[in-house]
């Protein structure tokens, strides 16, 4: 690296920066350098896996065969295929129903973390525990829980309260499987949402509320008009992120029922894994996990555009 110096007022000589030096001065490249180990962490293990499991899903590879190009064959297969569409219908009632049940409860638990009671930080601490533990752990502790032998639901229901005379098989049948599961994942999730949502209502100056209470306003009054809107912007985020986890859930239900009884609690993620894993069609498979694609694009879509119209909203009040 070459250094050239000037001579200065008092005799010294001042160098002036080599070009790698005033390289690095250079924003904009030294961004690129920072981001640069992400990129490629990101190209390598994000990228590339996607951009193969697309090809295969045009593909009609399986386990030990290459494939040759088919089009739109698997695709095809699928529309026609009656276990996808219940794959898809479940997903989706899955999605909708989980997500609501986290936010209306996450929402509700973060309002009680934000005020003041002793052994606040212990307590949030411990609220964290279901969203720490293992998936597959927290499904274990639920298939023992939804036994239909051992169940200590249904030992509370029989033998405690005398509400029934047997035990309920909650993953025996379709719908209660279904809602069991649902509840499962509610419970795992509470904590992620009450924990970003508490994040959240500390940002809100208090002086906002003293204000409101100083004209008069009812706890739901201030609730309606300055918690929620305030909120809105980490609402949108946590509930994408919360659609985006739920939708492609794949260790809960697949430790808890792998899909039965007769393939009623199949999301498309366990779907996937069951044809191109288990089953050894791997183009199958890769078509089924590719159909998530548009459904994911669109419940980011439509929580940006929902948070954007919000700030366009909150701009024009502004102004």
């Amino acid at each position: 690296m070459s250094v050239t110096t000037f001579p200065s007022r008092g005799g010294a000589a001042l160098r002036q920066p080599g070009r790698l030096a005033r390289l690095f001065d250079y924003k904009p490249f030294l961004i690129v350098m920072c981001l640069a180990p992400a990129i490629g962490l990101l190209l390598v293990f994000l990228t590339y896996p996607l951009g193969l499991g697309i090809w295969l899903a045009f593909t009609d590879t399986t386990i030990g065969q290459r494939g040759i190009y088919i089009g739109l064959e698997n695709f095809q297969y699928l529309l026609k295929d009656p276990l996808w569409w219940n794959a898809v219908f479940y997903s989706i009632f899955y999605t909708a129903v989980a997500t609501f049940g986290k936010f209306a409860l996450g929402f509700w638990l973060a309002l009680l973390l934000n005020n003041h009671f002793p052994f606040k930080s212990l307590i949030r601490a411990i609220v964290l525990l279901p969203w720490i533990v293992p998936t597959v752990l927290s499904a274990l502790a639920f298939w023992w829980i939804y036994d239909p032998q051992f169940s200590i639901i249904s030992y509370l229901l029989v033998d405690v309260l005398h509400l029934r005379d047997s035990n309920v098989d909650f993953l025996g049948s379709p719908w209660p499987a279904r809602f069991s599961l649902i509840a499962a994942n509610i419970w795992r999730g509470i904590p992620f949402v009450a924990i970003s949502l508490l994040a959240g209502l500390q940002t809100i100056s208090p002086s906002l509320y003293e204000a409101a209470m100083l004209d008069g306003a009812t706890s739901w009054q201030r609730f309606r008009y300055i918690t929620f809107p305030m909120m809105m912007p980490i609402l949108a985020i946590v509930m994408t992120f919360s659609i985006i986890f739920t939708f492609t859930d794949f260790q809960l239900v697949y430790a808890i029922t792998r899909g039965g009884p007769v393939n009623s609690t199949h999301l498309l993620a366990t779907l996937a894994f069951q044809r191109g894993i288990a089953g050894g069609e791997l183009g199958e498979g890769a078509a089924i996990a590719v159909s998530m694609i548009p459904f994911l694009v669109f419940a980011t879509l439509f929580s940006y555009f929902g948070l954007a119209r919000r700030k366009w909203q909150q701009g024009e009040a502004n102004d």
